[in-house]
């Protein structure tokens, strides 16, 4: 009996060893397999958060330079619609400057001959307006379908605005050719939009020699004219005083148009009046005549008003500048 005790005791303790053993190595190994990953671990998780804090920064750098380009661009596209809207209006001063110099190469060959008849036909003519002017029993002024026509400069000033260039073009033209008609020869002419913006931009604050080539050339430039327009005549009207306002030539402004969009019609006649005073007998410094355009009758209510507005403002403005005004049907 005591054999077989002594037997169980020692395989009892070989036993535990063993377990032991084996749970120490499997500690010892987790500790070295810790201990040993850990610093791989920890240098990965700081290498992606450098690269996530990398391309965060280049996002950011990205970011700031597309709205510089965005901006850019904006800035590139208002630039390129103003070069085309100078190449536009490069082209028709282009146009009306070949016309007038083959206008003029054509008049060369006659100029010598008719030069000395033409200032003596002005003169005659510039001495019997003094010798009709200077009759008492008579009008002060000639009359031609109720508009005084004593003027030897003229500015037309013309409504540019949509309604004027779609519905009124042609018969704008037309009546501006009609009262050309009525000044055979005038010693200068101007054409102006209602904005006050010159049609031959060479001649600025300068008067456009009248001749035949030259209203030809006028008459061809006005038709592919585009400006822009607030529908109000006023800026035209004061930059025109302002320009060529002369207290030895006589001048007469005609306005051409169909619409007024001001705030009010008693300031652009107070301001008109401030530019353009009367002398001591009463004559404003600037002859101011009219012609209105009517819209038509599908238009919306609102241009029909403007059409109307336009219409009183000038019946008033003529009325207290010496001139006419003439409402077409």
């Amino acid at each position: 009996m005591k054999k077989k005790r002594r037997e169980n005791e020692a395989f009892s303790i070989s036993f535990l060893d063993v377990i032991t053993c084996g749970f120490g190595a499997i500690i010892l190994l987790l500790m070295i397999a810790k201990t040993g990953d850990s610093p791989i671990l920890e240098s990965a998780a700081e290498s992606m958060h450098g690269i996530v804090r990398e391309l965060q920064v280049q996002l950011f750098e990205i970011r700031g330079e597309a709205k510089i380009l965005n901006r850019d661009l904006d800035a590139k596209h208002e630039q390129r619609s103003q070069w085309e809207e100078r190449v536009a209006r490069l082209q028709s001063e282009l146009h009306v400057e070949k016309l007038r110099h083959n206008s003029a190469r054509d008049d060369t060959a006659v100029g010598a001959i008719i030069k000395g008849e033409f200032e003596l036909a002005l003169q005659q003519l510039t001495e019997e307006t003094k010798r009709l002017l200077s009759q008492k029993d008579r009008v002060k002024t000639d009359l031609i379908g109720g508009i005084p026509v004593d003027s030897e400069y003229v500015i037309f000033i013309i409504d540019t605005s949509g309604s004027m260039v779609n519905h009124h073009w042609n018969d704008m033209i037309d009546q501006l050719t009609t009262t050309l008609d009525v000044y055979p020869r005038l010693k200068g002419l101007q054409i102006m939009s209602d904005m006050g913006d010159y049609l031959v931009s060479q001649y600025r604050r300068k008067w456009l020699p009248d001749t035949k080539g030259r209203r030809r050339a006028i008459i061809s430039a006005l038709r592919s004219w585009r400006a822009f327009s607030n529908s109000s005549p006023v800026e035209g009207i004061t930059r025109a005083i302002r320009d060529f306002y002369d207290p030895g030539k006589k001048i007469s402004v005609y306005v051409f148009g169909d619409e007024f969009t001001g705030p009010s019609i008693k300031e652009v006649i107070d301001t008109v009046e401030r530019i353009n005073p009367k002398d001591k007998n009463g004559a404003a410094r600037v002859r101011i005549h009219a012609v209105g355009f009517p819209v038509p009758h599908t238009a919306p209510d609102h241009f029909h008003l403007t059409n109307k507005r336009y219409a009183s403002l000038m019946r008033e403005l003529t009325r207290r500048n010496g001139g006419a005004f003439v409402g077409l049907n």
